[in-house]
């Protein structure tokens, strides 16, 4: 009915009423009209973009915005001031490829076979398991992969490749670049097909490959998730010389008042010298990452694209005659000097410094900037926090151990069914003070450590062909350590004999939670019966 077209052959009272009423339905239906649009921009908002940007080995207090007095760092200081700061975000794991494993799984790494990194006993990413990347194109959004994979050996091709495992566009290494250094490097696959040396440091040609494909390769009618995984700051280190002059002139003594490593020893030789090699490497990735924030605003993505900056692990640190027992060295490692902050422990350790990391997230659409959170995430909580922002049905043939953890961005309370928990890497059960894995319940930290000597397990009880990967799969954990982390965030005072009805609650809790999950994972090297 065209109601414009209306028989007014009547008197003019009559017209004038009827105009009244007329007039008084066309607002009513305009409002209405208006009303239904905002309701349904309301429920369904234009899905967001999402990168990660992941660094790799980066310490928990290697930025300035989480206390650092001397490194520079103000693109990320700014970023953080734009989103959300947490103060208590996670990686999965203590090494890079359980955690990135567990990233892209939403799994712990244990239940896919990663007992320490790729390629020790055999372990690969199985093709089986089903990523976040492939559940986001399943409801259409484009993927694309850029930098350290370290879950695979891409060169082979008996192994899965970073696009069988969900990801459009990749240039990926298969691990760091310790061929070159960082600088032109030559490992890269490009979609699978290698492309000789690159010139350029690694940061800053997966960011310019991020960009291209931003700008010019994807779909543009298609929201995109995008990894960006650095070589910086893991070894090999050697920044600009315009990052490592930064730091010419430091105070070393100020330096070591302010740094204890979380407790783990050093070398006793001199390495100060390669203090401003790390210190510039961490301003490298702070200025990459702010060019590409800039060049994120020049495409005008940045209201609709949520941004995650954090890191793999805890920081590295230099090899020390304990961990290699006069066997072997790494002047690589004389590099390092990450720091975990206030925190114990380094990479490898399932204190608290081994996996408590940096993680600033910005999406102005639905994240208040200036927001800090104090709420913990964990790395296995990217795939289902993800997934359900948008709308991706989760896997339900496996357990998920990640939550939607969402409201941890806004400093909010929420729930969780399985508990988070992070293990060691096997091979390091050696070191000094190593535990074997940490798990957290609200503001209680339980520390476990394996029952039975592994030298002696693999001597008497069983010199497999992995001794190490048959005791933890017979192991179980007996002694403990417990900690309140909120009020000891340290772990210097071990309450277990203080508070021990928490302790006998917690034991059952990760002797169940650590047999699920270890009888899950593959047993590398078993002789079939």
């Amino acid at each position: 009915m065209n109601l414009f077209k209306i028989n007014l052959s009547i008197n003019s009272t009559q017209s004038s009423k009827l105009a009244v009423k007329w007039i008084a339905v066309l607002i009513l239906l305009g409002f209405n009209s208006f009303d239904t649009t905002a309701q349904n921009k309301t429920e369904n908002p234009p899905r967001p973009n999402i990168i990660i940007f992941l660094t790799d080995d980066l310490g928990y207090g290697d930025l300035a915005s989480y206390g650092n007095p001397i490194i520079k760092t103000p693109n990320l200081d700014q970023f953080a001031k734009e989103g959300v700061r947490m103060t208590d975000m996670h990686s999965a794991a203590t090494v890079c490829s359980p955690s990135r494993a567990s990233l892209l799984t939403g799994r712990n790494a244990y239940r896919s076979g990663f007992y320490s990194i790729a390629g020790f006993y055999g372990t690969t990413l199985p093709k089986e398991e089903i990523t976040l990347p492939q559940l986001l194109k399943e409801i259409g959004y484009e993927t694309a992969f850029f930098g350290k994979w370290h879950l695979s050996k891409l060169e082979s091709p008996d192994e899965v490749s970073v696009n069988e495992m969900g990801f459009d566009y990749s240039l990926a290494t298969s691990v760091n670049s310790f061929n070159t250094g960082p600088r032109n490097p030559d490992k890269f696959l490009r979609n699978g097909k290698p492309v000789g040396v690159l010139e350029g440091w690694y940061i800053d040609i997966i960011t310019k490959e991020a960009e291209g494909w931003i700008e010019s390769i994807r779909n543009k009618e298609k929201p995109f998730f995008m990894i960006i995984s650095s070589n910086e700051p893991h070894t090999p280190i050697d920044p600009p010389k315009k990052f490592a002059q930064l730091y010419e002139h430091l105070d070393l003594d100020k330096i070591s008042n302010i740094n204890d490593y979380g407790g783990v020893a050093r070398p006793n030789k001199d390495i100060s010298k390669f203090l401003k090699e790390y210190y510039g490497t961490v301003s490298q990735i702070d200025d990459t990452f702010g060019k590409f924030m800039a060049f994120m605003d020049r495409m005008n993505l940045r209201d609709n694209t949520m941004v995650i900056f954090t890191s793999d692990n805890g920081p590295e640190y230099p090899v020390t005659l304990e961990e290699s027992n006069g066997e072997w060295e790494d002047p690589l490692r004389d590099k390092c000097f990450g720091s975990p902050g206030d925190l114990r422990g380094m990479k490898r350790y399932p204190y608290e410094g081994g996996h408590r990391v940096p993680g600033i997230v910005r999406w102005p659409g639905g994240i208040p900037a200036g927001t800090v959170s104090d709420k913990l995430f964990n790395g296995t909580d990217f795939l289902p926090t993800i997934c359900k922002l948008v709308g991706a049905p989760l896997p339900d043939d496996r357990p998920i151990d990640g939550t939607d953890a969402f409201k941890a961005f806004l400093n909010r309370d929420y729930g969780r069914d399985i508990l988070p928990i992070w293990f060691f890497p096997t091979g390091y059960s050696h070191l000094p003070n190593m535990v074997h894995m940490a798990m957290r319940y609200e503001e209680y930290v339980l520390i476990g450590k394996l029952s039975q000597d592994l030298d002696l397990f693999s001597k008497e009880i069983a010199p497999g062909k992995y001794p190490v990967v048959d005791w933890i799969k017979t192991t179980l954990p007996s002694a403990y350590e417990l900690y309140n982390i909120k009020k000891d965030v340290s772990q210097e005072h071990d309450l277990s004999e203080v508070e021990p009805e928490i302790l006998q609650g917690l034991i059952p809790k990760m002797q169940s939670l650590w047999l699920e999950i270890r009888d899950e994972g593959p047993w590398w090297g078993q002789s079939p019966n």
